[in-house]
């Protein structure tokens, strides 16, 4: 609707119509007007939009000479007039429409006293985001499936529909007898008593009046026995690991062990060992000789023998065996106590002579 009304040197040029276009699409918002010719200097054009009732704010502007399209900084570098709006076309453009972009424009000219606007309401409509396809149930042979289709964004309503495509995926098929559409959720539909003929491929398509989109998924319906044996050979497979694992921990655990008692067996003392045994060496002719010469002895070589016979053969029914250190030093300790008596004139006469030996060698003084 336009009218013209002419009323103290003013012209008012009133247009109001509505645009409806997609998200991401270019829109142009036309608004003519006279007042170009009048004069350059003073025409003034100015582009709102009303975001409600009492909330708007300015798309692009000219004026003094300079244009002005960064006033709002959601639609900065995309808004342009797409003429010259100078002779008269100060259209608005719009490019990568969002459905922030929607509202009420009022388009306003001005010149020498006179004034001009255009009213244009612009619905942005988005259509579906890609949907999400998902399977809730089991796939199994007679049992119950669930597939689930949703958007998260879209211009309201929004239809789902379910259909099945063929292995070739190059035309759609009737979804099977036993499958159920919810009314109240058109997203979902109900495959009941599966079968092996419910296998297959799946495609929802959402859609509004900006367009659609869609996804698709599988069903692979499957044999209980299968399952079993599956089962089965996991549980197998598990149990299997689990013994080879103990027995390399018992392996380990033993070689430890074994180790460990190694390193031990040389620190241990035998409670039921033999004490080591004293090894005495007898006197040799030649020591007699010279313990018999440094006591000034003047013998012969013959007595000096004989001496040392008898000494030998009092040494052997003294110490008749050798035994162990502990009980040697005991009898050694007694000995010297009580020190054995001798009979010297027997062994006078025998020829003996008499030696005096160090303290060390008490146990044999007699030689």
């Amino acid at each position: 609707m336009s009218s013209l009304i002419t009323s103290c040197s003013v012209w008012i040029s009133e247009a109001q119509t509505e645009f409806k276009r997609v998200a991401e699409e270019n829109v142009t918002l036309p608004c003519h007007h006279r007042l170009g010719l009048l004069e350059q200097g003073s025409l003034d054009i100015e582009w709102l939009l009303h975001v409600s009732e009492t909330v708007q704010k300015a798309v692009i502007t000219y004026s003094g000479g300079h244009v002005y399209d960064d006033l709002n900084e959601e639609q900065k570098g995309r808004v342009s007039f797409t003429s010259n709006f100078l002779a008269g076309d100060a259209s608005l453009q719009i490019i990568s429409l969002q459905s922030s972009d929607a509202g009420k424009y009022i388009c306003k000219v001005k010149n020498a006293g006179q004034y001009e606007w255009a009213r244009i309401t612009l619905k942005v409509v988005e259509k579906p985001s890609k949907p999400k396809c998902w399977l809730e149930g089991e796939l199994l042979e007679g049992k119950e499936l669930s597939l689930q289709c949703h958007s998260a964004s879209g211009t309201a309503p929004i239809s789902y529909r379910w259909q099945r495509l063929s292995e070739n995926e190059e035309r759609a098929e009737h979804l099977p007898p036993t499958s159920r559409v919810n009314i109240s959720n058109p997203g979902q539909v109900l495959l009941k008593n599966l079968t092996q003929m419910s296998t297959g491929l799946y495609q929802c398509i959402a859609t509004n009046e900006a367009g659609q989109e869609s996804c698709v998924v599988q069903v692979t319906v499957q044999q209980a026995q299968n399952i079993g044996m599956i089962a089965g050979a996991v549980c197998g497979v598990v149990v299997g690991l689990s013994l080879l694992l103990l027995v390399v921990r018992l392996t380990i655990r033993r070689k430890e062990k074994k180790r460990y008692e190694e390193e031990e067996a040389p620190n241990e003392i035998r409670e039921d060992a033999e004490a080591p045994k004293a090894h005495l060496v007898k006197p040799s002719s030649s020591s007699s000789g010279s313990r018999s010469s440094r006591s000034g002895s003047s013998s012969t070589r013959s007595t000096a023998n004989s001496a040392s016979r008898s000494q030998r053969t009092l040494s052997t029914e003294a110490t008749p065996h050798l035994t162990p250190p502990q009980y040697s030093q005991k009898e050694t300790e007694g000995r010297e106590t009580e020190p054995k008596k001798v009979d010297y004139a027997n062994l006078m006469k025998m020829g003996a002579t008499l030696v005096m030996v160090p303290a060390q060698s008490r146990a044999f003084q007699t030689v």
